[in-house]
Protein backbone atom coordinates (compact mmCIF):
# COMPACT_ATOMS: atom_id res chain seq x y z
CA UNK A 1 0.00 0.00 0.00
CA UNK A 2 1.51 3.25 -0.63
CA UNK A 3 1.50 6.50 1.33
CA UNK A 4 1.87 10.27 1.02
CA UNK A 5 5.74 9.26 1.73
CA UNK A 6 5.77 7.64 -1.26
CA UNK A 7 4.76 10.78 -3.13
CA UNK A 8 6.14 13.52 -1.62
CA UNK A 9 3.54 15.52 -0.52
CA UNK A 10 5.31 17.69 1.67
CA UNK A 11 7.87 19.29 -0.90
CA UNK A 12 8.16 23.06 -1.06
CA UNK A 13 9.00 24.53 -4.08
CA UNK A 14 11.13 27.65 -4.23
CA UNK A 15 8.86 29.83 -7.00
CA UNK A 16 6.00 29.50 -9.32
CA UNK A 17 5.01 26.44 -11.64
CA UNK A 18 7.52 26.51 -14.61
CA UNK A 19 9.31 29.02 -13.04
CA UNK A 20 13.10 28.58 -13.36
CA UNK A 21 14.89 29.72 -9.83
CA UNK A 22 17.39 33.17 -10.18
CA UNK A 23 15.02 33.87 -13.41
CA UNK A 24 14.09 37.90 -12.11
CA UNK A 25 16.29 39.69 -9.32
CA UNK A 26 14.62 40.09 -6.28
CA UNK A 27 12.73 43.67 -6.66
CA UNK A 28 11.98 43.71 -10.28
CA UNK A 29 8.13 43.55 -9.60
CA UNK A 30 8.48 47.00 -8.05
CA UNK A 31 10.41 48.99 -10.04
CA UNK A 32 7.88 47.95 -12.96
CA UNK A 33 4.87 48.88 -10.52
CA UNK A 34 6.81 52.13 -9.89
CA UNK A 35 7.44 53.19 -13.56
CA UNK A 36 3.76 51.85 -14.22
CA UNK A 37 2.55 53.72 -11.80
CA UNK A 38 4.72 56.87 -12.07
CA UNK A 39 3.33 56.78 -16.23
CA UNK A 40 -0.45 56.73 -14.73
CA UNK A 41 0.20 59.30 -12.38
CA UNK A 42 1.70 61.41 -14.83
CA UNK A 43 -1.10 60.67 -17.34
CA UNK A 44 -3.53 61.99 -14.61
CA UNK A 45 -1.96 65.09 -13.95
CA UNK A 46 -1.47 66.03 -17.62
CA UNK A 47 -5.45 65.85 -17.69
CA UNK A 48 -5.54 67.75 -14.15
CA UNK A 49 -3.42 70.09 -15.40
CA UNK A 50 -5.39 70.55 -18.63
CA UNK A 51 -8.09 70.92 -16.65
CA UNK A 52 -7.46 73.63 -14.66
CA UNK A 53 -5.54 75.62 -17.05
CA UNK A 54 -9.07 75.51 -18.73
CA UNK A 55 -10.76 76.48 -15.69
CA UNK A 56 -13.28 73.36 -15.66
CA UNK A 57 -15.99 73.10 -12.93
CA UNK A 58 -14.60 69.87 -11.43
CA UNK A 59 -12.05 71.27 -8.87
CA UNK A 60 -13.45 73.48 -5.33
CA UNK A 61 -14.89 76.97 -6.21
CA UNK A 62 -13.40 79.74 -4.23
CA UNK A 63 -10.10 77.81 -2.71
CA UNK A 64 -7.29 79.68 -1.39
CA UNK A 65 -3.52 78.95 -3.66
CA UNK A 66 -0.04 78.90 -2.08
CA UNK A 67 1.11 80.34 -4.90
CA UNK A 68 -1.47 82.05 -7.18
CA UNK A 69 -4.14 80.92 -8.77
CA UNK A 70 -6.31 77.57 -10.16
CA UNK A 71 -4.69 78.13 -13.30
CA UNK A 72 -1.22 77.96 -11.85
CA UNK A 73 -1.34 75.44 -10.41
CA UNK A 74 -2.47 73.64 -13.72
CA UNK A 75 0.72 74.74 -15.07
CA UNK A 76 2.57 73.18 -12.62
CA UNK A 77 0.41 69.92 -12.62
CA UNK A 78 0.68 69.70 -16.29
CA UNK A 79 4.30 69.77 -16.12
CA UNK A 80 5.32 67.55 -13.47
CA UNK A 81 2.87 64.89 -15.79
CA UNK A 82 4.99 65.67 -18.48
CA UNK A 83 8.18 65.09 -15.92
CA UNK A 84 6.79 61.87 -14.77
CA UNK A 85 6.06 60.37 -17.94
CA UNK A 86 9.20 60.71 -19.03
CA UNK A 87 10.28 59.23 -16.20
CA UNK A 88 8.47 56.10 -16.24
CA UNK A 89 9.74 55.48 -20.21
CA UNK A 90 13.36 55.94 -18.35
CA UNK A 91 12.67 53.95 -16.35
CA UNK A 92 12.43 50.76 -18.17
CA UNK A 93 16.14 51.40 -19.08
CA UNK A 94 17.24 50.39 -15.62
CA UNK A 95 19.44 53.17 -15.36
CA UNK A 96 20.59 54.76 -11.80
CA UNK A 97 19.80 58.19 -13.17
CA UNK A 98 16.58 57.44 -14.54
CA UNK A 99 15.99 56.16 -10.98
CA UNK A 100 16.92 58.82 -9.17
CA UNK A 101 14.83 61.17 -11.41
CA UNK A 102 12.12 59.31 -11.04
CA UNK A 103 12.33 59.86 -7.44
CA UNK A 104 12.71 63.39 -7.95
CA UNK A 105 9.78 63.53 -10.13
CA UNK A 106 7.50 61.66 -7.50
CA UNK A 107 9.41 63.58 -4.43
CA UNK A 108 8.14 67.26 -6.14
CA UNK A 109 4.98 65.99 -6.97
CA UNK A 110 4.14 64.63 -3.61
CA UNK A 111 4.82 68.33 -2.65
CA UNK A 112 2.44 69.48 -5.67
CA UNK A 113 0.03 67.47 -4.70
CA UNK A 114 -0.05 68.37 -1.31
CA UNK A 115 -0.21 71.94 -2.06
CA UNK A 116 -2.87 71.24 -4.46
CA UNK A 117 -5.17 69.46 -1.64
CA UNK A 118 -7.26 73.03 -1.96
CA UNK A 119 -8.64 72.39 -5.07
CA UNK A 120 -9.54 68.61 -5.40
CA UNK A 121 -8.93 67.58 -1.50
CA UNK A 122 -9.04 63.49 -2.12
CA UNK A 123 -7.91 63.54 -5.24
CA UNK A 124 -4.39 65.14 -4.28
CA UNK A 125 -4.27 62.92 -0.54
CA UNK A 126 -4.64 60.09 -3.07
CA UNK A 127 -2.51 61.27 -5.31
CA UNK A 128 -0.02 61.88 -2.72
CA UNK A 129 0.29 58.05 -1.37
CA UNK A 130 0.93 56.96 -5.02
CA UNK A 131 4.24 58.96 -5.16
CA UNK A 132 5.13 57.89 -1.17
CA UNK A 133 4.76 54.10 -2.97
CA UNK A 134 6.78 55.04 -6.08
CA UNK A 135 9.49 56.73 -3.66
CA UNK A 136 9.32 53.31 -1.72
CA UNK A 137 9.80 50.88 -4.70
CA UNK A 138 12.54 52.95 -6.63
CA UNK A 139 14.89 53.70 -3.12
CA UNK A 140 14.35 49.81 -1.83
CA UNK A 141 14.44 47.64 -5.21
CA UNK A 142 15.86 49.97 -7.78
CA UNK A 143 19.16 50.00 -8.57
CA UNK A 144 22.30 48.58 -10.25
CA UNK A 145 21.72 45.49 -8.82
CA UNK A 146 18.48 45.13 -10.98
CA UNK A 147 21.08 45.01 -13.92
CA UNK A 148 22.95 42.57 -12.76
CA UNK A 149 20.86 39.27 -12.88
Amino acid sequence: MRTTQDYDVGRQYPGPPGAVAGDEPEGSGWVLFAAVLLGLAGLWNIFAGIAAIADAHVYVANANYVFSDLATWGWIILILGILQGFAALALTTGSELARWFGVACAAVNSIGQLAFIPAFPFWGIAMFSVDILIIYALVVYGGSRLRTA
